[in-house]
């Protein structure tokens, strides 16, 4: 790192014709100083976020109760925090709120758990045989184009309201995502990395697990984001379609209700699992893929 040298001004004291002093920045003050930024910056951010939340649901609040949005219809905050508190302590008409978010739970994990390993497989299969890929191909796009949330209405006469249908729904929808992602991050592996690997010595086998997946772990990493939240909605999609516990049958269960406030502490529900799991997803992301350079920011979004 190039040390940068700023000329400070001469001394009222100093004699006529005498060199000015040189202040240096070394460095670790340069470090030091970046780090600083990078902390300013993160207060900032966080301070935006509560202001955003404080105007919009203060706003929100604001208009319901001035009567210029009607709060039967689209509920109003502090009714939420109320239906969310009654939830916590006196529980659910389906049960204890924590049994409702086991059963959510389950049904995402595994769709996602299901949905990844399959679309992960298939994508670096197809994407490292090119013959195999063309055959494949007009079916994999019409699946791909058939609204995928109408299957769930036929995995639940097939499957049941049981939860193999909730999984199969959520799995469907996390499945076209990863695909997708890892076969074009099998297509983009640099072919120079695999032709020197060959010249090593490497087999398929070697050059699958060493090369390839590694170098596509990228694109696979990122589609995960997108697909822990499509199980979720596949797993309340299946639940909406037909079940007896779930924060999806909780929330049908409002809106059958006309409880507008129960429609929204549901969905408040979703949003703080859906935010758990993506923390959670990106610190395995950022374990695995440790080489990967540091945003230009180094500030997480």
């Amino acid at each position: 790192m190039s040390v940068r040298s700023v000329v400070a001004q001469p001394d009222a004291g100093a004699p006529t014709g005498a060199p000015a002093a040189a202040v240096t920045t070394t460095p670790d003050e340069g470090a030091e100083r970046r780090s600083r930024a990078v902390r300013r910056r993160r207060l900032t951010v966080q301070l935006l976020r509560l202001a955003f939340a404080v105007v919009w649901l203060g706003s929100w609040e604001l208009t319901t109760r001035l009567g210029i949005v009607d709060k039967f219809f689209f509920g109003m905050p502090s009714g939420v925090v109320q239906k969310l508190w009654t939830w916590f302590t006196e529980g659910t008409a389906l049960g204890p709120l924590w049994e409702q978010v086991a059963v959510t739970m389950e049904e995402t994990v595994l769709g996602f758990l299901v949905g990844s390993v399959l679309g992960i497989v298939m994508g670096v299969l197809l994407g490292g045989n090119r013959l195999l890929a063309d055959v494949l191909s007009p079916y994999i796009k019409a699946a791909n184009s058939i609204p995928r949330v109408v299957l769930g209405a036929l995995f639940a006469i097939s499957l049941g309201l049981d939860l193999k249908s909730k999984v199969a729904t959520a799995s469907i929808l996390v499945f076209f995502v990863v695909f997708f992602n890892a076969f074009q991050g099998v297509r983009e592996v640099d072919r120079n990395l695999v032709a020197n690997a060959r010249i090593l010595g490497a087999g398929n086998r070697r050059l699958t697990t060493e090369v390839i997946i590694p170098s596509a772990l990228s694109w696979i990493a990122a589609s995960l984001h997108i697909s822990f939240g499509l199980a979720l909605v596949g797993a309340v999609v299946g639940e909406l379609f037909g079940a007896t516990q779930g924060v999806g049958e909780l929330i049908y269960y409002a809106k059958n209700s006309f409880d507008a406030n129960g429609v929204f502490a549901g969905m408040a529900l979703l949003a703080a699992v859906a935010l758990v799991a993506e923390s959670l997803i990106t610190a395995l992301e950022n374990r695995l893929i440790k080489w990967r350079p540091q945003p230009v920011t180094d500030v997480a979004i």
